[in-house]
């Protein structure tokens, strides 16, 4: 089914206001699950709404809960997330360190005993429209096993990178570190279908392209093999280190009960060493330069230039949400 979007925002506030969300908070929270389902990342919009519900329940997410700034130096600040909800905490973050770059030209913000923070490449998004470059990675519980093993001690740890354009849509890559996701194995399983190129191995230890086996084997295939193993690595390390916070192997380990998270929000001032105008011809050369047609006829896309047509059509013909989350949704 369709659901208009204001419409879905407004059910969504209401029934975070119905959990005990003060009103301008539950405004917030609705409109970052809306906008997500809106620009079609249904796996970590809406669809992990109630998932996120019964986290609350559970009292493993404080809805009254904001993040507070615990020590400081220089353009990198360390904050507690206080087990706030995760996308309100990570929103409140990756401002702090947009203000920051205002002041120096960059800022920090390192977030520890936080929550999932739903779709990633939402405060990548939040920095290019500040006309910042956003970075930012989250540690995730172990769910990704290293390279050459078969138990997950590795984090599928996200990573965003964001660069303005004021002409045109902005270059967000929000990326796991696995082929797929565990969101997309979900999606491609609910919708029956195969992945288009291996994602991970079954309980035989092969390659395959069926994401149930791939869910249930516990193995998705990190990118580049080897490499995505390390970079997962990496970015647990220096996540945990700026944070104070703990590392995968600290986090609990099933998705009902993954709290605790350390998340690292990076923004640079895109002018801070020229001019606004400079930045951009920068920008547009290099879109301009991947956009020319080649030889073959061929015309590549830059990430997220597809997000922009998904929401024309979502915001036209309503956003895709399924009966059940919306009757979920109605009747909280």
């Amino acid at each position: 089914m369709r659901v208009p979007y204001e419409d879905l925002w407004d059910a969504l506030r209401g029934a975070l206001a119905a959990l005990g969300f003060a009103a301008d908070r539950a405004d917030l929270c609705a409109r970052l699950f809306a906008e997500t389902t809106r620009d079609g990342v249904y796996s970590h919009g809406v669809n992990r709404f109630p998932r996120f519900v019964g986290m609350i329940r559970a009292g493993l997410v404080d809805v009254a809960a904001t993040p507070v700034r615990i020590a400081a130096h220089g353009a990198l600040e360390r904050w507690d997330g206080r087990r706030g909800p995760g996308n309100l905490n990570a929103h409140a973050c990756m401002a702090a360190a947009i203000a920051r770059a205002r002041e120096s030209g960059l800022g920090g913000v390192a977030l520890a005993n936080t929550n999932h923070w739903m779709r990633g490449g939402t405060y990548g998004w939040q920095a290019a429209d500040a006309g910042c470059v956003g970075v930012c990675w989250t540690n995730t519980m172990p769910n990704l096993p290293p390279w050459g093993t078969s138990e997950p001690r590795l984090g599928n740890n996200p990573l965003v990178f964001a660069v303005p354009r004021p002409e045109g849509p902005h270059v967000v890559l929000d990326m796991a570190m696995s082929q797929f996701s565990y969101g997309a194995l979900a999606s491609y399983r609910e919708r029956g279908e195969w992945l288009p190129v291996p994602g991970g191995f079954d309980a035989s230890g092969e390659l395959t392209r069926d994401p149930g086996a791939i869910e249930a084997s516990g193995r998705p295939l990190p990118i580049g093999y080897w490499k995505g193993a390390g970079l997962a690595l990496m970015l647990d390390l220096v996540g945990a280190l700026l944070s104070g916070g703990p590392g995968t192997q600290g986090v609990p380990r099933t998705p009902e009960t993954e709290t605790g998270l350390s998340q690292v929000f990076l923004a640079f001032d895109a002018s801070a060493l020229g001019t606004p105008d400079e930045a951009d011809r920068i920008v547009e050369r290099i879109v301009d330069d991947l956009h020319a047609p080649t030889a073959a006829g061929e015309r590549a896309r830059y990430p997220g230039e597809r997000t922009l047509e998904t929401r024309r059509r979502n915001l036209a013909e309503g956003v895709p949400v399924e009966p059940s989350i919306w009757r979920f949704i109605h009747d909280i």
